[in-house]
């Protein structure tokens, strides 16, 4: 797989580099107020690009398995341009997708478990420290708290009428997430406790 940096890699809101409005694709379907306000893509809806639609894989935390990082090599290669484009965010974008691509795009990452909610699939935009869990970094391993955050978000309904522009952040207390411009974070403490930050305040 090919890997690059979108071009829009240093803005933090993970919107389309290419202007447009977004397109929509079964199953999930929204308001013509919504549709203004959130461009956002995903999965699901893709947006229409130049070069053909543009679809994004929310990778909670950033952490892919195996399986799932071959999903998605996979996926650029049969059905994009062959690149997968990392985001500002820690997600994955691919690009150049043909007529007919959403539906066995959506097979092959609900397969893995990167979709686990149709309604929800665009606000699960959370960012963890990279390196946590590994040997000196930060002061607990954040992968359970991505994990719970995540879950939580899908069991909602009404957390599917966020912005598919909203970000949290899960920092291990090591404070290499401290310069993202979260609307939500939770950073660990050396004592135990998870300090909440509401748009980079406490």
């Amino acid at each position: 797989m090919s890997v690059k940096r979108c071009a829009d890699i240093g803005k933090t809101d993970d919107q389309p580099s290419d202007p447009g409005q977004a397109t929509y694709a079964p199953p999930v379907s929204t308001s013509p107020r919504e549709r203004v306000r959130d461009a956002c893509p995903g999965v699901l809806r893709t947006h229409p690009a130049a070069d053909g639609a543009l679809a994004r894989l929310r990778i909670p935390g950033g952490a892919l398995d195996s399986a799932a990082a071959r999903m998605v090599a996979g996926c650029a290669r049969d059905v994009a341009d062959g690149a997968a484009e990392l985001t500002s965010r820690g997600n994955a974008q691919l690009r150049g997708l043909a007529d007919g691509a959403v539906a066995v795009l959506a097979t092959r990452v609900r397969s893995v478990g990167l979709l686990p909610s149709a309604t929800h699939e665009r606000v699960r935009n959370i960012v963890g420290s990279p390196l946590s869990g590994r040997a000196g970094a930060g002061v607990r391993d954040i992968a359970p708290l991505v994990d719970e955050l995540d879950r939580g978000l899908c069991a909602d309904p009404k957390l599917a009428d966020l912005p598919g522009r909203m970000l949290f952040a899960v920092d291990d207390g090591s404070g290499d997430l401290a310069g993202l411009p979260a609307d939500l974070a939770l950073r660990a403490q050396p004592a135990g406790q998870i300090l909440l930050l509401v748009a980079g305040g406490a």
